[in-house]
């Protein structure tokens, strides 16, 4: 008998051993899946999942102005977000300037020739 997919694709192969108290009042019992809330309606007989019903799903927002404010909120940090790279890259091109400065100075007031190895002075 075909159900709904489980959140735990195993959970269909699990036979339960039954105490003598589920065997002795009823037949099917409910239980819910501690991974994501679904109840579950096993055979007590055979251990067998007989069905599965789906946990309810939570709703993102309560109504419609929350859910407003929360998209007004993600443009402003879009927008924000956008201004900080924009203000990187107006930055990013002194800071290159700065450094191939700093490289050229280095590079002018190194003496000229073949650096001095260790090797060579032998």
């Amino acid at each position: 008998m075909p159900h709904a997919p489980l959140c735990n694709p195993l959970a269909e192969r699990i036979q339960f051993r039954l105490t003598d108290m589920a065997k002795a009042k009823e037949k099917i019992f409910e239980v819910a899946c501690p991974d994501c809330g679904a109840m579950l309606r096993i055979d007590a007989a055979t251990g067998v999942l007989v069905s599965h019903t789906s946990a309810p799903r939570k709703r993102m927002f309560e109504d419609l102005e929350t859910a407003a404010k929360a998209m007004r909120e993600q443009n402003e940090r879009k927008e924000s977000i956008f201004r900080q790279s924009v203000e990187a890259e107006k930055n990013k091109e002194d800071l290159f300037e700065k450094k191939f400065a700093e490289a050229l100075r280095k590079a002018k007031d190194a003496p000229e020739g073949k650096p001095l190895r260790e090797f060579d002075l032998d």
